[in-house]
């Protein structure tokens, strides 16, 4: 099997769901935001802090854009869609899924943004991310599964179903 790319709003379980899915369909599972603070040694929040959103988002882009993996589940940072070289390479490796939430259930969610290590990108709140990533996600996605309200089992079961509807690729 290809690689799958999870993609979606910090929150939207790419790093919950993506273990659980690799384990079903017995594929690796690789967490990019924990890579990049594995390799910078800090968390994604100090990270943005020390370098500023400009030149983390250059770090992201690079890491999405040269990443090669087989059969593996990549759970992607919301912010990926940033890169438009990495999601070209990451489309170019797999399927990419958006894990699809509506705006209430990811402010519920999310909580505290700058804790999270979340890129603004020009926005003053969730609310501007919210709007300019989903339109993003959608223009990236091969495949989008709206896990709003479900449970981490019930999320899992929709993205199985999801998966087995999706056409192989020519």
């Amino acid at each position: 099997m290809e690689n799958l790319i999870l993609i979606g709003m910090p929150s939207s379980g790419k790093s919950t769901i993506g273990p659980l899915l690799a384990a079903r369909l017995s594929m690796g599972f690789l967490d990019t935001d924990r890579l990049l603070e594995k390799q910078a040694g800090k968390s994604l929040a100090d990270q943005i802090t020390e370098v500023g959103e400009t030149a983390f988002l250059a770090r992201e882009g690079a890491l999405l854009a040269t990443l090669s993996v087989e059969n593996i589940v990549v759970a992607t940072g919301g912010s990926a869609v940033y890169s438009e070289q990495g999601m070209r390479n990451l489309g170019q490796i797999g399927r990419i899924v958006y894990l699809a939430l509506d705006e209430a259930e990811v402010r519920r969610r999310v909580g505290d943004l700058g804790a999270r290590g979340v890129i603004y990108h020009g926005n003053s709140d969730i609310g501007g991310i919210y709007a300019e990533r989903t339109r993003l996600y959608r223009a990236y996605a091969d495949l989008t599964v709206d896990v709003t309200g479900l449970t981490v089992e019930d999320a899992l079961a929709a993205l199985l179903a999801a998966l087995g509807a999706l056409p192989d690729r020519a």
